[in-house]
């Protein structure tokens, strides 16, 4: 009785014939790319856990630095109000915050008129300037011929 390793076919030499070394082979082969899908899981798995934790992490800070931020504003205001009003001091904070906020909105408002429309100009001017050179090139080829 002959076994998986120990097949020979019937051969006197004992050497597995080619086709018994090509059937060992494909099931090594998919046995080994069955281990480097796990292999690949189970990394990525890992990969993706430390990735969480490392978002988690930044939200958390994303978070205390807007709570920071309330404070300071906060402080800012109370400084003020060492020499004025406290209710002048705060709107005087206030209006500081708009004009921010409005100098943000005009610059990101820019920003985007820049982008648009979304097509790649340049791009689309390059192919076609490539694509014409390519047919004077071949009117040329057809011309000479």
């Amino acid at each position: 009785m002959t076994t998986s390793t120990d097949r020979t076919d019937g051969r006197r030499d004992g050497k597995p014939s080619i086709g018994d070394l090509v059937s060992t082979l494909s099931e090594k082969l998919s046995t080994l790319i069955r281990h480097e899908i796990e292999l690949a899981k189970a990394e990525m798995a890992e990969k993706a856990k430390h990735a969480g934790l490392g978002i988690g992490l930044f939200v958390g800070a994303g978070v205390l630095a807007f709570w920071a931020t309330g404070v300071l504003i906060a402080t800012i205001i109370l400084g003020i109000a060492e020499g004025l009003p406290a209710w002048l001091a705060a709107l005087i904070v206030f209006v500081a915050i708009l004009l921010v906020a409005g100098l943000m909105v005009f610059l990101g408002k820019r920003a985007l008129e820049k982008s648009s429309p979304p097509v790649p100009e340049r791009a689309q001017a390059n192919i076609r300037l490539d694509v014409e050179a390519v047919r004077q090139g071949l009117a040329k080829e057809d011309a000479s011929a």
